[in-house]
This record gives C-alpha cells, sequence and structure tokens, in this order.
C-alpha cells in the first residue's frame, strides 16, 4: 500500500492547495489508495493528472470534479507590496516557504517557488495578493521541488513546536506560580493599527 501511496503521491502536482478536499497532496493520495477518493479532485493536475491516476489505479478517467474548482493555466501569486502591512499571515498560509518577509516589514513572493495553491490570498487582511499569470507550464521538476520545500517546512515547524513545548514545560516546572505572558492581545493591536493605516493609504 505504501508503494502505491507513493506512486499516486509522485503524479500529483504537489501544489498542496487543498482544492481536492484534502490537506495536501499526500492525504489526497492516500484517501485514492484507500478507495475512498476518486482521481477527478485535482483542479491544477486537469485532465492530464486525472488520466495518469486512473491508469495507476486502473479505473476510468472521469471528467474533473466541478465541485473541486476549474483546471487553468499555471498562476502564481504577486503581493502589492505599497499596501502589505507586514502581518505575516500570508507567510504563515503559503505550504511551501515561497514568501519573503518580517512582521511589519514589506512581504514579496518568491516566483520560482510558488505553486500557485492560492493560500496566501484569503488571509491577506488588505487584499493586496493576487494571482496572474506565470507564462510558464508547471512541470515535473516544480513539483518534486514544491514537495522536497514542503517537507522542508513541515519538519522545521514540527521542530520549533516541539522546541516551544519543552521551553514551555521547562518553564512551567521552574516557575508554576507564574502564569505564561500571552502576546494574541498584542498582535491584535498591531495588525488593527497596521489595517487603519492601509485603508487611509487607499482612501
Amino acid at each position: 500500500m505504501a508503494s502505491l501511496v507513493d506512486d499516486l503521491d509522485t503524479l500529483l502536482p504537489q501544489t498542496q492547495c487543498g482544492q481536492c478536499g484534502f490537506d495536501g497532496c499526500r492525504p489526497y493520495a492516500q484517501a485514492m489508495a484507500d478507495g475512498r477518493a476518486d482521481v477527478n479532485r485535482c483542479p491544477p493536475g486537469g485532465p492530464q493528472t486525472i488520466a495518469a491516476l486512473a491508469q495507476r489505479l486502473d479505473r476510468p478517467a472521469r471528467p474533473l470534479d466541478p465541485a473541486c474548482g476549474v483546471h487553468q493555466p499555471f498562476r502564481i501569486a504577486l503581493i502589492d507590496e505599497e499596501h502589505c502591512i507586514g502581518c505575516t499571515l500570508c507567510i504563515q498560509a503559503c505550504p511551501v516557504d515561497a514568501i519573503l518577509g518580517a512582521n511589519q516589514s514589506m512581504h514579496t513572493v518568491i516566483e520560482a517557488d510558488c505553486t500557485g495553491c492560492e493560500l496566501c490570498v484569503a488571509p491577506c487582511p488588505v487584499d493586496c495578493i493576487t494571482m496572474v499569470p506565470a507564462d510558464r507550464d508547471w512541470t515535473r521538476a516544480d513539483a518534486q521541488a514544491a514537495r522536497q520545500r514542503y517537507q522542508s517546512r513541515n519538519a522545521r515547524l514540527s521542530a520549533r513546536h516541539a522546541e516551544s513545548a519543552g521551553l514551555a514545560a521547562r518553564t512551567l516546572a521552574n516557575k508554576p506560580a507564574l502564569a505564561t505572558p500571552s502576546t494574541t492581545h498584542d498582535k491584535q493591536d498591531r495588525i488593527a493599527q497596521a489595517l487603519a493605516r492601509a485603508r487611509a493609504r487607499r482612501s
């Protein structure tokens, strides 16, 4: 079963967009291998990917499920840097680390690394991210590189989470009477102030 999942995952475009209804390409591959999902749920892959998946699973190829979206030419994200408020929400949403920037600093997309997943668009509070034609096709080499970046990001985030959990546990053990200060309120205030400044610039 593992080799089948690997084969199906390799055939997918590795955009990690979630349009298939699963949390990335690998979970979708697992669902197809388990018989829980059909082969026609990948808009970025389009008819070519559907045909390849159907052949590997010895199933009939079917038209793309319209509930998942539509197949279209490869596009990439573009940030209107003039209106970016540096909230980092797009950076947190990008599954392949294709956005550079820091808190309260302008962000920019690394075009060569962008998978066109569109996951950065919805979180942007000032609507300064648009999808534009990439003027090239998404290739198998692109998919392999995107998978590596996705896996590296997940490994880094897991390590950071484990480190933070360990630090919190040690802090709690050493200072049981002290509560850990929350910065959530401060961050929300900063974002609200940045939004106000962005709206003022646009008006």
